[in-house]
C-alpha cells in the first residue's frame, strides 16, 4: 500500500491528541515513519527526523500532501551535537512537545568474534545515549500535568537474544531498563514513560512474500505473519492517549506471540 492508502485506512481514535506536538526520531522510513503517519492521522503536529536528508524531505512532502502538519530535521545521533541540532530546530518552531517517540536506532547485529569497537560505540551513542539525551531535552519542553509521555521503541531482542545479537540486543535491554528508571523519575511531573518491543515487522529489509526465508519466519510466528509498522503504531497511539493515563514504566511486545513461546513449531524442547 502507498503512504496515502495507509493514511486513509487508519481510523483516528484519540481526539485528545489533535493539535499536540509529537517528535518521532528515525521517522523518515520504516517503523518510525509508520508511527509518524499514525500520529499525523490522529491530528498531531509531527516532527520527522532522520539521518538521510533526502529521505526526510521526501517523507515530509508525502505527509504534507495528505494535509499533515509536519516538518523535518536531519541529524546524526552518533555526532556529539546530533541531539542538540534536532532540539534547536524543534524549539525554533514549537514552545512545547507533548510526545517523544525514541525510535532511531542502529539495527546491525553480529557475533562476539566479529564485534568491533566502532560498532559498539556507535550503538551505545545512537541506541542508548541519544534516547536519554532526547528525553532530557523533551522533558524541558513538556508541561507538568499536560498528559505528556515518552515512548521508547525497543525490540523483542531486549529480553530474548537474537543469534547473533550483539551489540543491538544489549542496547535494547538497556533501553528497557532506562524506560523503567525514567518512568519513576518523571512520575512526579505526570510524564509517563513506556516502551514498545516489536517482533518481526515488514520493512525495506524483509524478504518478499514468495521467498523461502519469508515463509520460514512466518511459520515460527504464532500468529503466522509478519507485523506491520501500523501494528506498532497502534500501540504507540494508545500509549500516548488518555486511555493509557495509568500506564507507565512498562514494555509492551507487539510480536505476534514470538516472545510468549518456548520453542518454535516442530521443534519441541
Amino acid at each position: 500500500m502507498t503512504t496515502a492508502e495507509v493514511y486513509h485506512a487508519i481510523r483516528p481514535r484519540y481526539p485528545e491528541l489533535v493539535g499536540k506536538v509529537a517528535l518521532v526520531t528515525g521517522s523518515s522510513k520504516g517503523i518510525g515513519k509508520g508511527i509518524a503517519l499514525r500520529l499525523a492521522r490522529e491530528g498531531m503536529r509531527v516532527i520527522i527526523h532522520g539521518l538521510d536528508n533526502d529521505e526526510v524531505v521526501q517523507a515530509v512532502e508525502e505527509f504534507r500532501l495528505l494535509g499533515a502538519d509536519t516538518f523535518g530535521v536531519c541529524s546524526d545521533f552518533a555526532s556529539p551535537h546530533g541531539v542538540d541540532l534536532l532540539f534547536d530546530a524543534v524549539r525554533a518552531r514549537y514552545t512545547e512537545v507533548t510526545l517523544l517517540v525514541n525510535n532511531a536506532a542502529d539495527l546491525r547485529r553480529t557475533g562476539m568474534d566479529l564485534l568491533d569497537v566502532e560498532l559498539l560505540d556507535r550503538q551505545i551513542e545512537v541506541n542508548i545515549r541519544a534516547p536519554l539525551l532526547c528525553s532530557i531535552q523533551a522533558r524541558s519542553m513538556m508541561q507538568p500535568g499536560q498528559a505528556s509521555s515518552i515512548i521508547n521503541i525497543s525490540s523483542v531482542g531486549g529480553q530474548r537474544a537474537h543469534l547473533p545479537g550483539l551489540p543491538y540486543d544489549m542496547t535494547k535491554g538497556a533501553l528497557e531498563a532506562m524506560t523503567r528508571a525514567m518512568a519513576l523519575d518523571l512520575a512526579k511531573d505526570g510524564i509517563r514513560v513506556n516502551a514498545v518491543a516489536p517482533g518481526a515487522t515488514r520493512g525495506w529489509r524483509t524478504p518478499p512474500p514468495d521467498d523461502a526465508r519469508f515463509k520460514a519466519i512466518c511459520a515460527r510466528i504464532p500468529l503466522g505473519r509478519f507485523g506491520s509498522d501500523q501494528d506498532v503504531a497502534a500501540m504507540v497511539a494508545f500509549l500516548a492517549s488518555a486511555d493509557a493515563d495509568y500506564v507507565t514504566g512498562q514494555v509492551f511486545a507487539v510480536d505476534g506471540g514470538i516472545s510468549a513461546q518456548l520453542s518454535p513449531p516442530g521443534q519441541p524442547i
